[in-house]
């Protein structure tokens, strides 16, 4: 092809640059075809040109020197451009190779990413849910009541629970990096190393809300762990149990009371046996042994020794209804009540107005017992403490329920007093914390309501069938129901 285009441009290039073209072809084949190619394309080339451009033309032979060293310049050029060539070449494979090593290795990396974006996409995942789990958990800690924080190794708080925040008055905020034993005063029963070095602890501890309130808790302890068995903290949980520790205290301080009014109770007791029915007793002995053998004086000693014995019938007979009133197993609660009621506005000079309904039946022993007892309390309260000069005192069935009130005119409760009362403090109200666990024990209620008017007692217990429980007193076949009428007494 060089030839042939050498040979149309013969017209204008003429004889004396024969290698234009064939510079052409030598340089294309040495950088696109290798050195074979390049070779035969400089050997047909120089035959060619020797042939038919040099002149005489059409001839191998007649050629001139310079004509030969032509030819050998275009041999030696054709050479260094195989040789450019070939150097090219390689150039370029090496360069294609680099390039198709690094695309590979592009690839590879990409792949590489892609597997590792695959795989943080599923450790995201992961950790969003862990997350989640994590902040449900949180959110489930945060509905419990009780109070619940962790403690990191230096004893400073790492998470501090809503159950917390509500026993404690101080907010997440505010207890986060503080040391709890600063933050809440707490006062330990054993010193705190001997509690550290323990796996798991419980106990009662002391500790001071922001008000400065005072509180008692029921305190668990976890020693948390890392992977390497390494102590990271402590898990606490404290129960608030403040109420119930008064209580128990209440109710121990309620039980001495008890045991110390029943022995008041037992030498009043004794004491009016001994200065009454004791007197009575040894006058009537002194009467029956200074007995004269005249006739004259018996029928005056006689007399006497009558007198005497009366009385000592009516100490006996009032010291048993102050105990337990016969008229409560006899007769029922309306006549007992009725009893007491004139026998204290006898002794008091307090007036009472008692009424009964009409349909009042006989009700069970405890609850007939019960309410007679809640009379005695409130009638005693009246007395002592009310000042009042009237007192008004009914008993009334309601739908399933019986209720006692008892009404006073006197100065009523002061408030202070009225919140012990109701709180059940030690040391305040005995007898009514007495009626209420026996009130209690029936299912009913006990209520207290005071102003400067008065105060009212209401005392609401469930209606039992008599056929279900009888009275003592009732031997075998009974009536179900015995109407009481408010007149007896």
């Amino acid at each position: 092809m060089a030839l042939l285009l050498r040979g149309l441009l013969n017209p204008v290039l003429g004889y004396d640059n024969p290698y234009h073209t064939a510079w052409l072809a030598v340089v294309f084949s040495a950088w696109f075809c290798g050195i074979g190619p390049s070779i035969a394309c400089v050997i047909i080339s120089v035959i060619g040109v020797w042939y038919w451009f040099l002149a005489p033309v059409h001839s191998f032979g007649g050629k001139t020197e310079i004509q030969f060293f032509g030819v050998v310049g275009f041999l030696a050029v054709s050479v260094i451009i195989m040789l450019l060539g070939k150097s090219g070449r390689r150039v370029i494979v090496k360069l294609r190779r680099a390039e198709n090593e690094l695309l590979a290795t592009q690839r590879e990396l990409e792949q590489k990413v892609r597997d590792r974006t695959a795989a943080l996409g599923q450790r995201t995942i992961v950790l969003e849910q862990k997350t989640a789990e994590l902040a449900e958990k949180a959110a489930m800690l945060d509905l419990a009541n009780d109070a619940i924080f962790v403690r990191s190794a230096s004893d400073t708080i790492s998470y501090w629970n809503e159950g917390a925040e509500r026993l404690y008055g101080w907010t997440r905020q505010e207890a986060l990096g503080r040391s709890p034993h600063d933050l809440l005063h707490t006062e330990f029963p054993t010193p705190l190393v001997d509690i550290k070095r323990k796996e798991v602890w419980e106990g009662e501890l002391l500790h001071s809300k922001r008000d400065g309130t005072i509180i008692t808790v029921a305190s668990r302890w976890r020693t948390l762990r890392d992977v390497s068995g390494k102590p990271m903290g402590w898990l606490e949980i404290n129960t608030d149990i403040t109420l119930r520790r008064q209580a128990e205290e209440a109710a121990r301080s309620l039980s001495g009371r008890i045991l110390t009014l029943q022995d008041e109770e037992r030498r009043r007791i004794a004491r009016e046996l001994h200065d009454s029915l004791g007197q009575y007793l040894a006058a009537l002995k002194m009467n029956l042994e200074s007995l004269p053998t005249s006739k004259i004086d018996q029928p005056r000693i006689i007399s006497e020794c009558s007198s005497i014995l009366e009385q000592c019938l009516i100490e006996t007979r009032t010291i048993s209804h102050l105990l337990h009133p016969p008229l409560l197993d006899e007769s029922g609660l309306g006549s007992a009540i009725r009893w007491y009621v004139d026998e204290f506005a006898r002794r008091s000079g307090i007036a009472v107005n008692f009424q009964i309904s009409q349909d009042l039946l006989r009700l069970s022993s405890d609850v007939e017992i019960a309410l007679f007892r809640a009379v005695q309390e409130g009638l005693t309260n009246v007395h002592r403490h009310s000042g009042a000069s009237s007192v008004e005192i009914l008993l009334a069935l309601d739908k399933k329920q019986v209720r006692l009130e008892i009404r006073d005119n006197g100065r009523g409760i002061p408030q202070e007093r009225m919140i012990c009362l109701m709180e059940g403090a030690s040391g305040f109200g005995v007898g009514l914390a007495g009626l209420r666990e026996r009130v209690s024990q029936l299912g009913g209620s006990v209520q207290i309501q005071s102003d400067a008017s008065g105060t009212r007692l209401s005392v609401t217990t469930p209606l039992v069938d008599e056929r279900q429980s009888d009275p003592p007193g009732f031997v075998g076949t009974t009536p179900a129901a015995v109407a009481v009428p408010p007149h007896q007494a």
